[in-house]
């Protein structure tokens, strides 16, 4: 086989639809645009909330009431398996975790995932630790310290 012998599979090309080539073409005349009116004409893109110039539905929803986003605690993940890669005893923080990059990342928590086995006696530091990963990391003889992390106080403007 030759660079010039290959082909694209069967059926993984095909022709682009050529319109305006004439009525029998099947993409003649308004070529696939329908009638007349606002989306026939050249140029034209109406946003997909456009809704004919009636009040768009998220104008017309309520802005006021209770978001749970605002509320949620987000966690970087780290599992047992991963913890493996410090040596016996070690101190495992925050510091350390990132900077062997096993916790990337914009978000400022960390938590202990329990996948995994951990097979060193190792003291971590986290923001969160699930039951499973702690009693893993006890279980070898380590400790498991919680970094306890102030909310930020929210002013009204």
């Amino acid at each position: 086989m030759r660079l010039h012998d290959l082909k694209p599979r069967p059926g993984s090309k095909h022709r682009r639809k050529r319109l305006g080539q004439g009525e029998s073409s099947g993409h003649g005349k308004t070529s696939g645009r329908g009638g007349k009116g606002q989306s026939a004409r050249s140029g034209s893109s109406i946003r997909p909330s456009f809704e004919g110039g009636q009040m768009p539905l998220f104008r017309r929803m309520p802005k006021r009431g209770f978001n749970n986003a605002e509320h949620t605690v987000e966690y970087i993940p780290v599992n047992l398996e991963a913890l493996n890669n410090f040596e016996e005893g070690a101190h495992v923080d925050e510091a350390a975790l990132r900077s062997i990059g096993l916790a990337n990342g914009r978000l400022a928590r960390i938590k202990i995932l329990g996948a995994g086995e951990v097979t060193r006696k190792l003291t971590v530091s986290a923001h969160a630790f699930s039951a499973s990963a702690r009693t893993k990391i006890e279980a070898k003889g380590g400790k498991c310290e919680l970094i306890v992390k102030k909310p930020v106080a929210r002013t009204k403007a």
